[in-house]
């Protein structure tokens, strides 16, 4: 492993750091309203599927109860 004095480490790190592209606020605006909208959906799902689950069991724990 091919080691790197400190300067050159502080150099390569300065470069690499200028390079990150930081997302716009309409970006992160888009970004955290699709977040919600896909949670309020997959709560919504689970909640159907848990609600037919629990309505079929009960069915047919009635059935045989």
């Amino acid at each position: 492993m091919a080691k790197t004095n400190p300067l050159q480490f502080i150099q390569q790190t300065r470069s690499e750091i200028s390079k990150i592209v930081w997302p716009t606020r309409r970006e992160v605006m888009l970004t955290t309203i699709m977040v919600f909208i896909m949670s309020a959906l997959t709560a919504t799902f689970f909640f159907l599927v848990d609600l037919a689950i629990r309505t079929g069991l009960t069915g047919f724990l009635n059935l045989f109860g």
